[in-house]
């Protein structure tokens, strides 16, 4: 059976009360239970994990004790390149998700650490994106894709060979 981490980043516990307009009332327990649904119907093992610490989102990802993940690192995806060498790391694919269309907000939120390392990015769907984004993961593996995030060309990051963290 085809086991798949649903990783959650900081503030996603506060679904449901925090910025209610932009992120819906839907607390995190009844997306979970939504995405659990899902993930029965598909003939998955799906786990969850949130946690408003970075290094505690990267130990959980190194446990590797899944095929896949979908990852919502929130405001980690803008910052943080700690986690996108966790992902890359663990050879799992994992595809992104955002509630909210980051890069139609903020112009901070245009600065993405992970969408050119994810086997895909699902954005600005609401609760639905995540169903869609478990689906696409499953799709991948089911298909026998590279069990691996793709590390980016060091042509395309303007970095040459061997250079960089």
């Amino acid at each position: 059976m085809i086991r798949v981490l649903v990783l959650q980043g900081p503030n996603l516990n506060l679904l449901g009360t925090r910025e209610p307009e932009i992120y819906g009332r839907q607390t995190l327990e009844e997306l979970h239970a939504g995405i659990a649904a899902r993930a029965a119907v598909l003939g998955l093992d799906v786990v969850f994990f949130q946690s408003n610490h970075e290094g505690a989102l990267i130990d959980r990802l190194q446990e590797r004790d899944f095929d896949g993940a979908v990852v919502n690192a929130g405001g980690l995806t803008h910052t943080s390149v700690s986690l996108r060498d966790a992902l890359l790391a663990i050879e799992r694919p994992f595809v992104e998700v955002h509630l909210s269309d980051p890069s139609a907000r903020e112009a901070f939120r245009k600065v993405n650490f992970l969408s050119d390392v994810a086997a895909g990015s699902i954005v600005g769907k609401g609760p639905a994106g995540y169903l869609a984004a478990l689906e696409l993961l499953v799709e991948k593996l089911r298909a026998g894709e590279p069990a691996k995030a793709k590390k980016p060309d060091a042509s395309a990051t303007g970095q040459a060979p061997g250079h960089g963290s």
